[in-house]
């Protein structure tokens, strides 16, 4: 019963996260659903950012917080391991949840293109969405929401630890990740004042949260993690890396 519990438990997890990270593209990109980063009512500036920093803040602490192994070592005290992952992969994903509910919007326009150029930017941003996901399957999709640690437990396996390996994007940035969602983020053809203050916070927080899984890479593989951060820029492809 353990085991069934924990697969559906994993399973939910994902799903609660699928559902909330499609919502997100729909919600940053104005497609048609209940409420986007522009709709609905408009109140003061001030007051609405000062809302927005603090559902930006939940997020980014939760997200790194629960994400470090010193947390890790103490959470998993009294949540089981084989489901650690699962329950961070679930807070996270209502930490967002409340961000895309609760988010005030500020729909004064900063810049608005139509033709060709709107089109690129249009582009551009749903290949930043499909750089993220297809950075997640290239490193282990279902071992980072989850679903791989509740399985091997029900099936009785160990979860083998995670392997050191570079596929396509992570040959070119040690963040393919990170970096289609800085895209994805950046690249709209419509740029009202409340998404650039969120392409600018959700930006600064990336930028921040990376010199910390750095620090926890290192930690974990060592010499062969410094060797990548020389040969390998951390989020832009054309810059050389700092490690050089």
């Amino acid at each position: 019963m353990g085991k069934l519990l924990a697969v559906l438990y994993g399973v939910l997890s994902y799903v609660v996260f699928f559902g909330s990270f499609l919502y997100a593209v729909a919600f940053l990109e104005g497609l048609p659903v209940p409420k986007t980063i522009d709709s609905g009512p408009a109140g003061p500036l001030v007051p609405s950012l000062l809302i927005d920093t603090a559902l930006l803040g939940v997020f980014a602490i939760q997200h790194s917080v629960m994400a470090r192994p010193a947390f890790k070592a103490w959470w998993t005290k009294m949540v089981p391991t084989q489901v650690e992952r699962s329950t961070y992969v679930l807070l996270a994903s209502l930490a967002l949840a409340l961000l895309l509910w609760q988010w005030r919007p500020a729909p004064s326009l900063v810049w608005s293109l139509t033709g060709p150029a709107a089109l690129v930017l249009t582009v551009l941003s749903y290949v930043g969405w499909l750089v993220v996901l297809t950075s997640t399957f290239l490193i282990n999709h279902f071992d980072l929401f989850g679903l791989r640690q509740v399985f091997a437990y029900a099936s009785g396996r160990e979860t083998p630890p995670a392997d050191f390996r570079t596929p396509l994007f992570y040959r070119v940035v040690r963040h393919p990740l990170y970096l289609g969602f800085i895209i994805a983020f950046w690249a709209a053809p419509v740029m009202s004042v409340g998404h650039l203050f969120f392409a600018a916070g959700a930006t600064a927080y990336i930028l921040i949260a990376i010199q910390f899984e750095e620090h926890d890479l290192v930690a974990h593989f060592g010499d062969t993690y410094r060797t990548y951060q020389k040969r390998v820029s951390m989020i832009l492809p054309w810059i050389p890396s700092s490690k050089a």
